[in-house]
């Protein structure tokens, strides 16, 4: 019965939930998709923390996909050690620059005060929520290895069942206990998403390419 809730109930609200705040605030509420950025008062101190984290986190995520999308292609892959060693080394490597990232985006949400004041409770739970998830997947990786292998054998079918509306928890329930946290923990992800500032990544700001260019002229006495 728990099995049931956690890894087909709550995955399938998650999901509905984050799909269905997400139209709504777009409808309702489009100006919210924003960062609200401070990058061009911080661009340094910003550069620590967004850019390793969106770095390590892409890969991260693209190594995710691949293996959802094409587990065959994995395995054959794995088949030669060399290839497999190289593909766990670039996995960890990415996941650790993530998690450099997300600490330092953290701590400037303390440290600075015009980052805090846009920042809201439920952005801080997102980001405690996201370090965990990168620090459990770090430590899942360095614990249970040949992750990729067994992603693809376990996980992705798993993901697939629920995709399909035909769950089979089956596949995760002998995992061990922190995999499944880890498993837990990003579809609480996807839950807590739409309800932060952090759902800008959702909106890709195409217009950008065809918008007519901008002026912007500082505002302050003694400048020209």
């Amino acid at each position: 019965m728990l099995n049931n809730f956690l890894f087909v109930g709550f995955p399938y609200v998650a999901l509905a939930l984050a799909i269905v705040v997400s139209i709504l605030r777009f409808t309702w509420r489009p100006f919210s998709y924003s960062s609200l950025s401070s990058q061009f008062l911080e661009s340094e101190n910003l550069f620590w923390g967004s850019g390793l984290w969106h770095w390590g986190i892409l890969w991260v995520l693209s190594g995710h996909l691949f293996a959802f999308f094409l587990p065959e292609a994995i395995i054959a892959w794995n088949a030669r050690p060399l290839r497999l060693y190289l593909l766990e080394i670039t996995g960890l490597s990415m996941a650790l620059l993530a998690l450099v990232g997300v600490v330092a985006l953290i701590i400037r949400r303390f440290a600075d005060r015009r980052v805090k004041v846009v920042t809201s409770t439920l952005d801080l739970v997102l980001l405690a929520v996201l370090l965990f998830q990168v620090a459990s997947g770090i430590d899942v990786a360095i614990r249970f290895r040949w992750g990729s292998s067994w992603f693809s054998t376990n996980a992705a079918p798993y993901l697939w069942s629920l995709v399909k509306l035909a769950p089979r928890p089956e596949f995760i329930v002998p995992l061990p206990w922190m995999v499944k946290v880890h498993f837990l923990s990003g579809f609480t992800v996807i839950l807590l998403l739409p309800f932060t500032r952090l759902v800008h990544f959702l909106v890709v700001p195409v217009f950008y390419y065809w918008r007519r260019p901008q002026v912007v002229i500082w505002n302050r006495k003694g400048l020209r």
